[in-house]
């Protein structure tokens, strides 16, 4: 369908990206509806009232959406909805807010998927852009949504990270640079419990890709170099592997960048980092400038954050480690003896892939979760110290007591948070405020 014409469009839900998509639909002059099945926030309602877009909350009115030429859902609603079954069959065209907010924009748009470490590469590709001067901008699955940003001004260049779930609603979008981190086992549950299924959605990134366009991909990770051919594009393949790195350096393009020097810890990083150079690299930027902003790079929160040094112990906060492969990668970056608070709402985890770094790295389990019975299970007669604790305050008064000068407290949780904590976020803040506490002891 073509949108330069008035189009009546629905929005299901009024999140961040339901909220940018109506404000840019309004902009171009299409009348618009947003229905969110929850109650909204009061921001995001003030808002939507401050450009006089109708909604509704707490219900979806079937009628009036059905009536629609066109509806976007936001990331959060799967296809197999029972209003998404009614939409789909009735034939109307459905699509994410990162494909319509695409759809009114010519700039250069590099998009980054992949099951872990994409926020840190979407933000390490947006500072090297950033501080080598380049007029960019940031968003889609972190900070604002696409089409907030596009309504607001459109940037030459955009750095977008896109999770599985707004890569389900692509038809034309192709971004210029796109790049797969790696596929492991996340959100199943959303997809069949199917990797396959959840591994199609990711590759809808390269889709409508043209040869002109490039494909930056993780050439070690089986469920993406050795699925290429499943998943067949136009673009140019770039591998990227850790064949390009020698120690603490990374060797791309015929360059040689020093990770030493910068503050991202772990092999993983590293990954994330080659994908981050070859991107600066082939926008036009100069090694040295590259080199100055890995060396000036500050990572979100969450990830392998470095809180405090507390008589001689080290604490890390690494929250957003929310399965067993993002933990796997912050175990192995560990040099000094560790005790590792893990557990929370388990969701299927195995294990095992853990027990070669837990049995050489981890003095200490501290389980911080409602039931901890797995962990429990698992590490029993590996590790000698396991605690089993239900705060953060007792979970990081334990890791204190057990831990030595010359030791790193690491909070890598491998569970989703929402058994104890609203989010993540405020399971890695509460932790951060617990070792805060500790200097005051």
């Amino acid at each position: 369908m073509g949108l330069d014409q008035i189009v009546k469009i629905a929005i299901l839900g009024a999140g961040e990206s339901g909220v940018g998509a109506a404000i840019l639909a309004k902009q171009k002059g299409h009348k618009v509806f947003v229905s969110d099945k929850g109650l909204i926030k009061d921001g995001y309602k003030a808002e939507l009232a401050q450009y006089g877009i109708p909604f509704e909350e707490g219900n979806h009115d079937h009628e009036r959406i059905l009536a629609m030429d066109l509806i976007i859902k936001s990331p959060g609603i799967p296809d197999k909805a029972p209003l998404l079954q009614e939409i789909i069959g009735k034939g109307l065209p459905v699509i994410s807010e990162i494909e319509f907010a695409a759809r009114y924009t010519r700039s250069f748009t590099i998009g980054i998927t992949g099951s872990n470490g994409k926020t840190t590469t979407t933000n390490l590709v947006y500072h090297l852009l950033a501080t080598a001067g380049m007029d960019v901008a940031m968003g889609g699955n972190v900070g604002k949504s696409f089409a907030r940003i596009v309504a607001e001004r459109d940037y030459p260049f955009y750095v977008l990270e896109l999770s599985s779930f707004q890569l389900e609603g692509i038809r034309e979008y192709r971004p210029d640079i796109a790049m797969m981190l790696n596929i492991t086992p996340d959100h199943l549950d959303r997809y069949d419990y199917q990797l396959e299924k959840y591994a199609a959605a990711k590759f809808n990134i390269v889709k409508a890709q043209q040869a002109e366009d490039t494909f930056l991909y993780n050439a070690d990770d089986p469920n993406v170099g050795g699925q290429l051919e499943h998943y067949p594009t136009q673009a140019k393949a770039v591998p990227i592997s850790f064949q390009m790195t020698e120690g603490t350096r990374l060797k791309v393009g015929g360059y040689t960048f020093d990770m030493s020097t910068t503050p991202l810890m772990g092999r993983h990083n590293y990954m994330n980092a080659l994908f981050a150079v070859q991107v600066a690299l082939q926008v036009g930027i100069a090694p040295e400038r590259i080199q100055e902003g890995l060396n000036t790079f500050v990572n979100a929160p969450h990830r392998l954050e470095k809180v405090a040094t507390v008589e001689g112990v080290e604490y890390i906060n690494d929250s957003k480690a929310t399965n067993v492969d993002s933990v796997y990668y912050a175990l192995e970056a560990m040099s000094r003896p560790t005790v590792w608070i893990v557990g929370g709402q388990d969701k299927g985890n195995d294990y095992e892939p853990l027990l070669e770094f837990v049995k050489a790295k981890v003095k200490a389990v501290v389980c911080m979760g409602l039931d901890n019975r797995k962990i429990v299970q698992c590490f029993s007669g590996i590790v000698e110290n396991i605690v089993e604790t239900g705060s953060a305050v007792e979970a990081v008064t334990t890791a204190a007591r057990l831990a030595s000068p010359g030791d790193t407290v690491l909070l890598s949780p491998a569970c989703a948070s929402f058994d104890l904590f609203k989010n993540y976020e405020d399971r890695g803040n509460q932790f951060k405020a617990e070792v805060l506490q500790l200097n005051e002891k």
